[in-house]
């Protein structure tokens, strides 16, 4: 079998047969000849159900994360509803984790609560807590690992168990950790959610999504959904992606070597009380995650001596890690999530704390980007 490095670079990206283009070339197209009616040629008849460039894209997806079928979507919770919708019905229930992303914990609280769907937020680290949550009625279980923002690891295989133990299937949303660092298809998991957005894109220049499943049956309700409902990538979006995927495995070589300097350097200062970063031993999830990651990514919060008024200082102060929503990019990010993307989460048992500070370490150089946080931790 090919090596991840290798299938990044090759998997559905033949060169094209008629001009010998290294590059898959970008099909903007809407519709397509058939060679009479019914007689598809290549199975192509409309880009919503199906375009080259984006079957490149899946056909990667689906190699990278050793699955048999990927879907992919206008953005990262457009694949979520979509794979909520594809195995759930009104009146059916979901365990959500209790520190879920906000568009995550939105889309469930406002979106679907109204289409007839119930959700409990549970410990996702405590199995016993998922196991006193499920109900005859829980048909998923829904799991980030690691969470946004609080980097919290939760035992992928444990996950999968329990759920099939009760009837459901387990879903891992693993943008935080990226195809390369971990593979929850092999750990039991049912369906891997991607927000392709951001190390899958990696350049901050493409929104998209991406479902990738191992189960033919569970893959073909999910592809019906995506042609059916109809939030697709377009091509060029799926080309951009399909590039960034080529570099993944070095960007993210790259992001966990400044990471794990980054969270070094704040666990020794003065004016941060805790440093959230699995890759430090005293994680409560260390040992989780050395178990079913390669590496520990390059995603680190932390809360401020100082509390709200120090974090809020702090993110106007960083001249490289730039103040801005989203992630996963090879420039620095630097956002305050109770204020940005977690503030739908603001009064519910999902809140975060005021003086949360999430860092997306980008790939520039190291001594730079510890620099730079000495001084704006320093101000603050």
């Amino acid at each position: 079998m090919d090596a991840f490095e290798t299938l990044a670079i090759h998997a559905g990206q033949e060169p094209d047969p008629v001009t010998g283009a290294v590059v898959p070339p970008i099909h903007q197209t809407s519709t397509y000849r058939q060679d009479g009616v019914g007689r598809l040629r290549g199975g192509y008849e409309y880009s919503r159900s199906a375009n080259p460039t984006r079957t490149a894209l899946e056909e990667c997806l689906a190699a990278l994360e050793s699955g048999t079928r990927a879907t992919t979507y206008a953005s990262g919770l457009a694949a979520e509803d979509t794979a909520v919708r594809s195995v759930c019905a009104p009146g059916d229930h979901v365990v959500i984790p209790d520190d879920a992303y906000g568009g995550t914990l939105r889309l469930f609280r406002k979106v679907l609560a109204g289409w007839g769907l119930t959700y409990t937020p549970v410990p996702l680290a405590d199995p016993d807590a998922v196991r006193a949550a499920i109900r005859p009625e829980t048909r998923l279980v829904w799991c980030e690992t690691p969470t946004n923002p609080l980097l919290g690891i939760n035992d992928i295989a444990t996950l999968a168990q329990i759920a099939h133990d009760g009837g459901a299937l387990l879903a891992v949303d693993n943008t935080f950790a990226s195809p390369y660092l971990q593979q929850p298809l092999t750990l039991g998991a049912d369906i891997v959610m991607h927000s392709t957005t951001k190390y899958l894109g990696g350049h901050s220049d493409v929104i998209g999504g991406a479902l990738v499943v191992r189960d033919e049956e569970l893959g073909e309700r999910i592809r019906f959904h995506q042609f059916a409902v109809g939030a697709i990538p377009g091509p060029f979006d799926a080309w951009l992606t399909l590039r960034g995927i080529k570099t993944l495995s070095v960007r993210m070589d790259r992001h966990c070597d400044n990471a794990e300097r980054v969270a070094r350097m704040l666990a020794g200062h003065p004016g941060v009380t805790q440093v959230l970063y699995p890759g430090l031993a005293d994680h409560p999830g260390h040992e989780v995650a050395r178990k079913q990651m390669r590496r520990f990514g390059g995603m680190i919060s932390f809360r401020l001596a100082g509390g709200e008024r120090a974090a809020l200082e702090m993110c106007g102060r960083t001249r490289l890690f730039t103040l801005a929503e989203s992630l996963g990019g090879v420039e620095s990010l630097i956002e305050h999530p109770a204020r940005m993307t977690h503030s739908s989460a603001v009064g519910t048992p999902l809140e975060v704390p005021a003086d949360l500070v999430r860092l997306s370490v980008g790939i520039e150089n190291g001594d730079d980007l510890i620099a730079d946080l000495t001084q704006a931790l320093a101000l603050a």
